[in-house]
């Protein structure tokens, strides 16, 4: 792939009539095909080289050979290649375009792009459009103001810079590859990075200002199977769990049971939310952090019951860690908001491809206190050599819907312009940050229509997308959108 240690060689190594510099002085074609043919890593090809204009001897002999075998560049006409006439603009976007190509990279993110908004759009050459869409949807081409000048000369800063925008396309290609080529939340997404990461564009964020916020259940990660991770986990602690089940309090009992219920018959009950919160918090009280984490890893080694060549703790959905690990690249600090246990997130979180700090862990709380403190009030107490932090069995609050909201603001202190959901419990969070945002922001709602690889509902994901027409929110389809949910190897039963 073109995710090499070639990809970044430096354009300073170019020969010296080939070089690419900040100068303002126009780019020849024999300079730009050796800027691609260095940054390929200078490739040896078994290729015919028929240009009258081209000698063997010639410094960018190789790097036009290159070229012409992999149909980036070809001639001009009269078997010449014009090694030394001058690259313009559509002619540049056409060599990136087919080069991306190449590696088998989805150039449809200019589907979209509409050139007919420059004012001299019809100033091009027909078979440079799907290229200068691409070009320009992308970022890799940048408009003179409200121009497209497709014939205008390229310098030798543009193509520098046109190169530099394109590795850092490349990037973000690549990394979505788990994605449909024709996904349009896909294209709202490059499209949207390659807005707010341009310093000169009107829509251009701030590192310090690129804040995005996920779900978990059913955003990132398994949603049901056949409940919630942190339900499921309740339900085996107090019934199952050979140490803890005979010490299970009749509340605690009632709880899981429920939860039984709704595992097998699809019933729902009403405020099981936060009895859930309560529950966790009781059954698990007096461990340590550490326990309680520790626990959850075990849980983890659980097969999934849906699904063969999956465990509990790899419910990961791949698309979606590819959406981070994109976000990440450019600079975003993530942050997961869960309705789920703060402490079981991150205990899902531990030893996994997420790859986010426990600052950056956001859900339900419960009270953690001193090993030693007993019932003292927190400002009566302490904290002494030898103490633990341990679980002190008090629910505080389910993280769902306008908490959300409050809990984004007291903890991360400012509005994301991302938002990753899946459910109406997440209505207040993509309402909040595509709210009045002095930045460009954006929802993304992830619709669970596909029933052959994954747990899904379609009427759930129907109610889903018209949700997303009436907000604006984007929606993204699991079962036309991904390639892949979980990966290789994992199917459902």
């Amino acid at each position: 792939m073109i995710l090499t240690a070639a990809l970044f060689l430096s354009l300073a190594a170019i020969p010296a009539q080939a070089e690419l510099t900040a100068s303002s002085a126009p780019t020849t074609r024999g300079a730009f095909a050796s800027a691609l043919w260095e940054r390929a890593g200078e490739p040896v090809v078994n290729y015919a080289l028929s240009f009258s204009d081209v000698v063997q001897s010639a410094e960018y002999a190789e790097a036009v050979r290159w070229a012409a075998s992999e149909q980036l560049m070809g001639g001009v006409g009269d078997n010449r290649f014009q090694p030394d006439g001058v690259l313009n603009r559509e002619q540049m976007a056409a060599v990136l375009y087919r080069y991306a190509q190449s590696f088998d990279l989805d150039v449809s993110v200019g589907e979209d792009t509409n050139i007919l908004s420059c004012d001299d759009a019809f100033e091009r050459s027909d078979w440079a459009v799907c290229a200068l869409q691409w070009a320009l949807g992308s970022g890799v081409l940048k408009t003179n103001g409200s121009r497209l000048d497709a014939r205008a000369a390229v310098t030798q800063a543009d193509a520098a810079a046109a190169l530099e925008r394109f590795d850092e396309w490349t990037i973000r290609a690549d990394l979505l590859s788990s994605w449909a080529a024709d996904a349009q939340a896909k294209k709202e997404l490059i499209k949207f990075m390659a807005a707010i990461t341009d310093p000169d564009s009107e829509d251009f964020i701030p590192v310090a200002d690129r804040i995005a916020v996920f779900d978990l259940d059913g955003t990132l990660f398994c949603e049901t199977d056949p409940n919630y991770f942190d339900y499921t986990l309740l339900k085996y602690r107090v019934l199952e769990d050979p140490i803890y089940k005979n010490k299970a309090s009749d509340f605690e009992k009632e709880v899981a049971n429920k939860i039984k219920e709704q595992n097998e018959t699809g019933k729902s009950f009403s405020g099981l939310e936060v009895d859930h919160g309560k529950a966790v918090a009781s059954a698990f009280a007096g461990m340590t952090v550490a326990e309680f984490n520790a626990y959850i890893q075990e849980f983890k080694q659980q097969p999934m019951p849906s699904y063969d060549g999956m465990l509990r703790g790899e419910g990961w959905y791949e698309p979606m860690l590819q959406v981070v690990d994109f976000l990440k690249a450019n600079d975003f600090t993530v942050y997961i908001v869960s309705g789920t246990d703060r402490l079981i997130v991150r205990g899902i979180a531990y030893n996994s491809p997420l790859g986010l700090p426990n600052r950056q862990i956001i859900g339900s709380d419960e009270t953690i206190v001193s090993s030693n403190q007993g019932d003292k009030n927190g400002l009566d107490y302490v904290f002494a050599d030898g103490d633990e932090l341990i679980l002190g069995g008090e629910f505080l609050i389910k993280n769902l819907k306008m908490n959300k909201v409050s809990v984004i603001m007291q903890e991360i202190g400012q509005q994301p312009v991302l938002s990753f959901g899946n459910s109406t419990g997440d209505s207040s969070m993509a309402e909040y940050v595509t709210s009045g945002n002095p930045y460009r922001s954006r929802a993304f709602m992830l619709c669970c229509d596909d029933t052959v690889r994954e747990n899904g509902s379609e009427s759930k994901a129907q109610k889903m997308f018209k949700l997303c027409e009436e907000f604006g929110w984007v929606p993204i389809s699991m079962k036309n959108d991904w390639t892949t949910i979980y990966g290789e190897g994992v199917t459902k039963k």
